[in-house]
């Protein structure tokens, strides 16, 4: 199997993402001068953008490389959760399960740049945790899209904003199992141990590192796979991923371990790469089931997308390009795909 055979696997794909989904405005503009008001910069807006974020750049991560993707989460019943919902169907995002509550609104992270800089950031949103009679719908919803369309996937993008509930995740889990349905997970502090007996884990080493109060500075192989072990002991996972930022992927599971080194690249902005890593691992592991190229072609995804400024969505052909170039067709990795 070429490459191209493999990534071609993925228009066939049916894939569902859960987690918190937000909008991501950019106000961008010019700052030539100091407030007289406040020692602030002031900026001179020329324009505004608005992008999909949160579990929902995961989404637009998996339609970006073929799959046919389904997104389950809560928004608000207000202006900005219809302009999230016409970003989402523009982008061929699958929005039916989407639950709207009047008792929320939308998460929008609005972002003030200047020449690729951020000034300021304000958040609005709620981050308590879903009400029960949305945990219910978002699972009645779940349940359904399961009972007529099984996905080789179950993706859970959680942001700690209240959606992916204790409930929900032990329960869409157990729906999984069932199913032999693969789940991969990018946790974050709150819900850190709810995720057991998943198939992929992805934190990054800060999040691992704060979940075990681990407090020593340096990385080594040794400590990863202790944390590994830690991780194990506790969540009975089949595969730990976790992303080291600059210094690449760390992968273990049964059979591997290896820390795969991150490429050299012109960083514009890391936001949104933990989205496009656990979307084309999700991807290339559902076709391969080789965790060793999952992470290689993950570890590539994750760093072309911090080529640009704010989230955007990885570029198949550009990807494409990076592995028949930087992946051996010689390797253990390339060989072992069936």
């Amino acid at each position: 199997m070429s490459f191209e055979n493999l990534f071609n696997e993925f228009n066939s794909l049916h894939v569902a993402v859960i987690g918190d989904v937000m909008l991501d405005t950019y106000w961008w503009g010019n700052v030539d001068r100091i407030s007289p008001e406040a020692p602030v910069p002031v900026v001179a807006m020329h324009h505004r953008e608005q992008r999909i974020g949160g579990a929902g750049n995961v989404a637009l991560n998996t339609v970006a490389l073929g799959a046919q993707t389904n997104l389950f989460s809560i928004t608000g019943d207000d202006e900005d959760a219809k302009t999230l919902n016409n970003l989402l169907q523009q982008h061929n995002i699958n929005t039916n399960y989407i639950v709207r509550s009047n008792k929320r609104i939308t998460t929008n992270k609005i972002r003030v740049m200047s020449r690729n800089q951020q000034m300021l950031r304000l958040d609005s949103e709620i981050t308590n945790d879903i009400l029960e009679d949305d945990e219910k719908q978002l699972l009645k919803n779940f349940s359904a899209y399961i009972h007529k369309e099984k996905p080789a996937v179950v993706i859970f993008e959680d942001y700690n904003k209240g959606v992916l509930t204790s409930t929900l995740i032990t329960s869409i889990i157990k729906i999984c199992k069932e199913k032999n349905i693969i789940t991969a997970v990018d946790p974050k502090r709150k819900n850190f141990f709810q995720y057991k007996q998943v198939d992929i884990f992805k934190p990054n080493l800060k999040e691992v590192k704060d979940g075990l109060n681990i407090l020593i500075d340096d990385i080594s192989p040794t400590l990863l796979e202790t944390i590994h072990s830690e991780l194990h002991g506790l969540l009975q996972h089949k595969i730990s991923l976790i992303t080291l930022s600059e210094k690449g992927i760390f992968i273990h599971d049964e059979n591997t371990s290896n820390i795969i080194p991150a490429h050299v690249r012109n960083i514009a902005d890391v936001s949104g790469a933990g989205d496009t890593v656990i979307a084309v691992a999700s991807l290339v592991y559902a076709v391969t089931k080789n965790i060793l190229l999952t992470a290689e072609i993950a570890n590539l995804a994750g760093g072309i997308v911090c080529e640009d400024v704010g989230t955007v969505a990885i570029n198949k052909q550009k990807l494409l390009n990076e592995c028949d170039e930087l992946v051996s067709k010689s390797s253990e990795t390339f060989s072992s795909i069936h």
